[in-house]
């Protein structure tokens, strides 16, 4: 057995010369002297996504693709061409009836697609493994570790202003980690370091267990609630429990960030009526995400929130890593289901992508979100969902979601409906 714990970028090229040969993991293993685990874990945490088509057809991965009819989705009203073939627009942005098929071969070793036989006549998105691409990725986390520290000046003012205070009245930075779990997002040996270091007011004086103690080993503490939170919540398990439950209301979920350590905004988009909700938050944190949800529960009552929030896909960020507290009622009932995304795979969930674009002619990348109040959030987005689209027939998203559940539940959660001709989605709408 090879002694050397990281591959090195000849194994990484063998690796990939053995897939393309259909090879075994096993056998690549014994090849390599590493263990089979090894190689399953490198090829599965360097995949490469890429939406190519095949000779002569375009890239398509809709489930309906073979059949579909639709026409004139788009804005070329004289296209007669079947949508589904069409080289210029994606079926995920216009399409309602969109649902993306994924090969059913990857959900087993080797996870890629080299060597498959059917790839070159297959449209449907591609997984490959590239030894060049992995030995990249595995230098840059290699050269990211070695580095000092990596903390923004808003989120180390963020963490001193919620740790010191607790600090100085004698409480131990475990006890303030575990009570502020889902604030904090942060290692806790990594806060040990940041007090060593002066980043915080408080100073190793206020622990004096750590004055009087020397340095302990390592350990791995992590911040996250549960770190097994993606267990039976994949991707894979989304797209079985939709085949099981085709008609459950989808909300993709995801986080809208300006400057670094500031504020963020969530965004919770209802995927058939195109309706998006959107909270500003202060700090990119799970505990921001769980309140909002709470928040909801209250306000649209138990019946109401299970029929608009039946299934909740979001992606790897730490924001969401407590799953449990977003499914779980106030009283601990059941609410919803959650489940994520691949990692680097935000084409998963694209509805709520392409609706972030409508976001951004209002609020430039780059711009900082802490001069903007949720009534500035609410207020853009009003302006948003009362904007009309071709592939709702001309329909606003607020028109479509208050026919299919009914204007209370926009009127709770302070949604109103602008007048076409008032519509601004242009920056100075919030400027004040």
């Amino acid at each position: 057995m090879n002694k050397s714990k990281h591959l090195t970028l000849e194994d990484r090229i063998v690796i990939e010369i053995r897939l393309q040969q259909r090879e075994s993991f096993k056998s690549i293993s014994r090849e390599l002297g590493k263990d089979p685990t090894t190689i399953a874990k490198e090829v599965k945490n360097h995949i490469q996504f890429k939406q190519s088509g095949a000779y002569g057809r375009n890239f398509n991965d809709c489930l309906f693709r073979k059949d579909c009819g639709h026409r004139r989705l788009c804005d070329k009203k004289r296209c007669n061409r079947v949508c589904s073939l069409c080289k210029t627009h994606r079926c995920s942005s216009l399409c309602a009836d969109y649902r993306q098929e994924i090969c059913q071969k990857l959900s087993k070793p080797p996870y890629v697609c080299s060597g498959c036989e059917s790839r070159r006549g297959c449209t449907l998105e591609k997984r490959i493994y590239s030894a060049k691409s992995a030995q990249k990725e595995y230098e840059i986390v290699r050269s990211e570790s070695r580095r000092g520290i990596q903390l923004t000046e808003g989120e180390a003012l963020r963490l001193d202003a919620l740790i010191s205070p607790l600090l100085k009245k004698g409480q131990s930075l475990h006890h303030i980690c575990a009570s502020h779990v889902n604030e904090i997002m942060v290692d806790q040996r990594s806060l040990y370091n940041y007090v060593a270091a002066g980043i915080f007011s408080a100073r190793n004086l206020d622990m004096p267990r750590v004055v009087r103690m020397g340095r302990r080993k390592k350990r791995k503490d992590g911040f996250k609630v549960d770190k097994k939170c993606r267990i039976g919540r994949t991707y894979p398990d989304y797209l079985n429990f939709m085949q099981e439950h085709p008609d459950a209301t989808i909300v993709e979920m995801d986080s809208v960030k300006g400057k670094t350590g500031g504020k963020v905004i969530l965004t919770l988009h209802f995927c058939v009526p195109q309706f998006m909700l959107a909270f500003i938050r202060d700090a990119n944190t799970a505990q921001s995400v769980i309140d909002i949800f709470n928040w909801l529960w209250q306000v649209l009552g138990p019946d109401t929130f299970r029929r608009l929030f039946q299934v909740v896909l979001g992606d790897n960020g730490s924001e969401f890593s407590n799953p449990s507290a977003l499914e779980m009622g106030l009283q601990g009932e059941p609410r919803t289901r959650i489940f994520y995304c691949d990692p680097g795979a935000p084409y998963q969930k694209p509805a709520v992508e392409n609706n972030h674009g409508l976001m951004r002619r209002v609020i430039p990348k780059g711009i900082s979100l802490d001069t903007f109040s949720q009534g500035d959030i609410t207020l853009m987005m009003n302006h948003i969902n009362s904007y009309k689209r071709a592939n709702l027939g001309d329909k606003s998203p607020y028109e479509v979601f208050a026919s299919l559940y009914g204007e209370e539940a926009l009127r709770r959660m302070g949604a109103e409906l602008i007048p076409a001709d008032e519509i601004t989605l242009r920056p100075y709408l919030l400027k004040k």
